[in-house]
């Protein structure tokens, strides 16, 4: 059994001009040939003859004599009545039959029904375009002709996509890049798909939308390689994180964002800073066209904190500085976001102190001075100590004698 055989359950058929038909029609008597030649019948002769000559879902063609509000009438050279009523018409509640036929159009219509005491009938543009396009569907079934339509609805197991009046059932497996996303995303979204299958007794088209898009990722690497170049600008969409970096689809290809890459400051995780879904700018640092791989930057060279402190603080300045960590051999303050100075033990007192918790906190402010800048190494140190006066040793107490 097909998909398209298992998929009854889930998708709503798309309409069916043959079964639709009404059931009022006096073709199903068939009479015997004329005796007489149709131009030696008289009008009633001929009428009777033509109308047991029409099947419902025959083909004809209507020149259009009349559009009324309510109907088109036609002539389908035929010595009675042809009607288009006017919801027979188009598909399209959008299409207005008075805005589009007028009087001498030729229109290629379906037979809905025929009515022997009144002498007309009733015919449709609709089915008969609905016919048409169903036959495109099935020819294209199996080849690599893109179609494009409209997500109408999630179904159990899939999406309904509706082209030019014909649903198409999207299995899940087909319907997105890559397993794992929303089928909810895609509602109301408008996309282009590649019919796999179709079953004509059923009147049901399956199709693939990962086809079309696994191509046209294709097409987009191929561009992205023959382009790429170091400090080039994309703009892409973040995919995943890791604990060391991020990953960005630059559109055909995916490049990796290091976690050192995503700020200046000292961040733990790359949610930090981004989340899957999120659109940055990125640029190229470097790339491995062999191994398909791509080292990207984000952070900006003007927001670098060592630029901004170079740019606004000298050495002899004087900063308030918060205490951030401590070793056994000093204190590290931050002065400005990103940067760090260090404050040797030596610099915290001028007294001897065994360890810098001796005097300082984590979280403590302090003034202190930037003694050194060292620019090739990135490496401040400050001073405590240099801020204060030693205090006066206390002259000895002179011995009296007794």
């Amino acid at each position: 059994m097909t998909t398209a055989e298992t998929m009854e359950t889930q998708a709503t058929p798309a309409t069916n001009p043959e079964s639709e038909v009404a059931q009022e029609s006096s073709a199903s008597t068939p009479v015997a040939a004329p005796e007489k030649s149709f131009d030696e019948m008289s009008d009633m002769e001929a009428l009777e003859y033509s109308l047991s000559h029409m099947s419902t879902d025959q083909h004809v063609k209507g020149y259009v004599l009349a559009v009324t509000p309510t109907e088109i009438q036609v002539d389908i050279g035929r010595k009675h009545a042809g009607y288009v009523p006017i919801d027979e018409y188009s598909a399209d509640p959008d299409v207005k039959a008075k805005d589009e036929v007028k009087v001498g159009d030729v229109l290629d219509l379906i037979v809905m029904r025929t009515n022997d005491q009144e002498g007309t009938v009733m015919l449709s543009k609709k089915r008969y375009d609905a016919s048409a396009i169903w036959e495109n569907f099935c020819e294209s079934a199996g080849t690599d002709e893109v179609l494009s339509g409209k997500v109408v609805e999630v179904v159990k197991g899939g999406v309904l996509v509706m082209s030019k009046g014909i649903r198409v059932f999207i299995p899940a497996s087909q319907a997105t890049a890559s397993r794992g996303e929303s089928l909810d995303d895609l509602l109301h979204q408008t996309v282009k798909f590649r019919i796999l299958e179709v079953n004509r007794q059923r009147h049901r088209a399956v199709g693939s939308i990962r086809s079309v898009l696994r191509d046209e990722r294709k097409e987009q690497e191929a561009e992205f390689w023959n382009n790429i170049e170091e400090g080039k600008v994309y703009t892409g969409k973040v995919k995943s994180l890791t604990s060391y970096g991020a990953f960005v689809d630059l559109g055909g290809v995916d490049g990796m964002v290091h976690i050192s890459e995503l700020s200046w400051r000292r961040i733990k995780n790359p949610s930090e800073v981004v989340s899957v879904g999120d659109v940055i700018e990125v640029y190229v640092k470097s790339f491995d066209p062999e191994k398909r791989r791509v080292s990207l930057g984000y952070k900006k060279a003007e927001e670098n904190p060592w630029s901004i402190f170079l740019r606004d603080y000298h050495e002899g300045d004087v900063v308030t500085v918060k205490i951030v960590s401590m070793t056994a051999y000093g204190a590290f303050a931050n002065i400005i976001e990103g940067i760090d100075g260090l404050i040797h033990i030596s610099q915290i007192s001028h007294d001897r102190i065994g360890k810098p918790q001796d005097v300082l906190t984590v979280g403590q402010e302090v003034e202190a001075k930037i003694t050194q800048i060292d620019t090739e190494r990135k490496r401040i140190s400050l001073s405590i100590k240099a801020l204060t006066e030693p205090e006066e040793a206390e002259a000895p107490a002179e011995e009296t004698a007794e």
